[in-house]
């Protein structure tokens, strides 16, 4: 059992943002939609890959043509092996990306076990720990761009 505020976060480009915190428990999986409004009204583009399947969640990412990583229900189409893997390779960055920045942030910034007394404070903590996780990534693409440019 887990204590303390639960987090909902959207990763684009590497940059973390907290999409929804709350204390009680949530199964993130029922808030990809409003995960997906979050990130397109964030960057004013379209959402092109998604995870977390559930019936609802497969219809709202069939009729917005996103593309996902869920086990097929029934047969297989004509594009399968295509779509194998298009399904691999989004599993692959998921676990690579988004489930590591979780680790990362636990570990390198004081997220494991918060040490505030009230929720406020911990809700302060969470936030600066994600924002420095944040500016020191943005200082690495910087970098990376710097060094390419040179």
């Amino acid at each position: 059992m887990e204590f303390g505020a639960k987090v909902n976060k959207i990763q684009i480009d590497g940059i973390n943002f907290i999409e929804h915190i709350q204390y009680r428990a949530f199964n993130e999986g029922t808030r990809l939609q409003s995960s997906v409004f979050c990130a397109q009204n964030l960057t004013k583009a379209k959402v092109k890959i998604a995870i977390y399947a559930t019936n609802k969640n497969r219809t709202f990412t069939t009729s917005n043509n996103i593309q996902t990583d869920f086990v097929r229900k029934g047969k297989a189409g004509k594009n399968e092996e295509q779509r194998k893997i298009l399904a691999k390779e989004i599993k692959k960055e998921h676990a690579t990306r988004l489930e590591g920045s979780f680790g990362k942030k636990k570990e390198y910034y004081n997220l494991k076990k918060i040490k505030a007394k009230t929720q406020k404070s911990e809700i302060l903590w969470i936030f600066f720990g994600i924002h420095a996780a944040n500016a020191l990534e943005i200082g690495r693409i910087f970098k990376i761009a710097l060094e390419k440019a040179a």
